[in-house]
């Protein structure tokens, strides 16, 4: 089991220079989990390439019930306390702390190619390439 991040997820779904590598992360382990926010986040990258034009609505419909499917069942709730307390010691977004307060909840690395986030948790992240090779 591991914790991987919104990225990672979208770099699996939409075909790009990082898709082979996010699909290498899924042989080499097939439990993905994430917060329930990785949905609204999965949502928002689907609507940058709506608005670019880059996805038909369907294909982005598409897109995200695949994710659904591929998530269900490792999705949680984070706990506010423990993720501002994250928030409050690192600099990171609240959105990122998500991730790496799940991690440490079911003690597990978080898999990630966010550089601010590997630099600020080393202990509870692995790069997507570390992680791969």
């Amino acid at each position: 089991m591991i914790v991987v991040d919104t990225n990672t997820i979208a770099y699996f779904f939409i075909p790009g220079e990082h898709t082979e590598q996010a699909r290498a992360v899924l042989r080499k382990d097939s439990e993905w989990v994430a917060p329930l926010l990785w949905r609204s986040e999965f949502r928002n990258i689907l609507a940058s390439y709506l608005h670019r034009e880059l996805l038909t609505l369907p294909q982005a419909l598409r897109l995200m019930q695949e994710a659904e499917n591929l998530m269900r069942g490792g999705e949680y709730q984070m706990a506010s306390l423990q993720v501002l307390s994250l928030v409050a010691s690192s600099g990171c977004s609240t959105y990122d702390c998500e991730f790496i307060a799940l991690g440490q909840d079911l003690g597990v690395p978080v898999v990630t190619s966010d550089k601010k986030v590997l630099q600020a948790f080393p202990s509870d992240t692995i790069a997507m390439s570390e992680f791969v090779s």
